[in-house]
C-alpha cells in the first residue's frame, strides 16, 4: 500500500492505527446452515432464560481426544522478571475423553474420564447423570448432533427413561452449548500446561479440576435472547449475500 500511495511504510502503519483497523489480523466465523437453526435456537436459549418447573437442564457434550503430553525437558516457574518456561515439543503418552453435563443454575458440573466416546460410553454418561439427578425432576439435555447422541441405542435407552428431553443445538452452533464455557476453563487453566506423563495423570488432573469447580461452583449467566441472536444472524447472511453478488459482479464484467 506504501508503493501504491507513495507514501512511507510507517505512514500507512500510522493511518491504519488511527482508522482502527488491523490487517494482519482475521476472526473466524461460521453460519450455521440449519433449516431448523431459528427453531432450535430459540428452543435451547428458552430454556436457559426461562428453565421449567421441577426440571434441571444441563448442557452436555464430549471433550475427546484430549491428549497426556509429557514434556522433553522440565520447564522453569514464574519468577520476577521472567515468565514461565515449557518446551515447544512434547511426548504423547495416550488420549481421555471427558464427558460433562453442566448444571445451568447451579454451575456444578457432572464429569467423567471415559476412553473413547461411542453410543456405549454416552449411555454409561447418561446412567449416571440419571443416578445423580433426583428422581422426581425431568431433566432436559442440551447437547450438539453427532451421531452418538442419536443412535438406535440411544434412543432405545432414552425410551426407558422418560423423564429426558433432549434439545440439539442447530449445526455449526457449539457456542450455544453452556457446557463449551467450561471446557475452554478447564483447557487454560488446567490442561494446556499441564504436564502428564501418562493418561492417568492426566484423568487424576482432570477430576482434581472437576472437585475444585464443585467446591465452589458458579454459573455461567446467558444474556443474549433469542431475538437478538436471529437478527444477528441475519446481519451475517446479509452481509455474505452482499458480498457473494459483489463477487459474481466481478466476474461478469472480467
Amino acid at each position: 500500500m506504501a508503493i501504491e500511495m507513495g507514501i512511507s511504510p510507517s505512514s500507512v502503519g500510522r493511518i491504519w492505527a488511527e482508522a482502527g483497523l488491523k490487517p494482519h489480523l482475521v476472526r473466524r466465523f461460521k453460519i450455521s446452515n440449519d433449516p431448523q437453526f431459528e427453531e432450535k435456537v430459540t428452543d435451547v436459549v428458552g430454556l436457559y432464560m426461562n428453565p421449567p418447573d421441577r426440571a434441571l437442564v444441563l448442557c452436555v457434550d464430549e471433550k475427546s481426544q484430549i491428549q497426556a503430553l509429557d514434556r522433553t525437558q522440565p520447564g522453569l516457574p514464574l519468577k520476577k522478571g521472567r515468565a514461565a518456561t515449557m518446551t515447544h515439543d512434547y511426548k504423547r503418552h495416550g488420549t481421555t475423553t471427558l464427558f460433562a453435563a453442566l448444571d445451568v443454575k447451579s454451575g456444578l458440573v457432572i464429569g467423567e474420564c471415559q476412553p473413547r466416546h461411542r453410543a456405549k460410553e454416552f449411555i454409561r454418561f447418561l446412567t449416571r447423570i440419571d443416578r445423580c439427578v433426583q428422581k422426581h425432576l425431568d431433566v432436559h439435555l442440551v447437547l450438539d448432533n453427532y451421531g452418538t447422541h442419536k443412535t438406535p441405542e440411544v434412543k432405545a435407552w432414552l425410551a426407558k427413561h422418560a423423564r429426558f428431553k433432549l434439545h440439539f443445538t442447530p449445526t455449526s452452533a457449539s457456542w450455544l452449548n453452556l457446557v463449551e464455557r467450561f471446557f475452554a476453563e478447564i483447557t487454560s487453566k488446567r490442561i494446556r500446561r499441564g504436564v502428564f506423563r501418562s493418561v492417568a495423570d492426566l484423568k487424576e488432573a482432570i477430576h482434581d479440576y472437576l472437585d475444585r469447580h464443585n467446591a465452589d461452583p458458579k454459573p455461567f449467566v446467558w444474556t443474549k435472547t433469542a431475538d437478538a441472536i436471529l437478527t444477528k444472524e441475519r446481519r451475517a447472511i446479509d452481509a455474505l449475500e452482499a458480498v457473494r453478488n459483489g463477487y459474481q459482479g466481478l466476474d461478469s464484467e472480467h
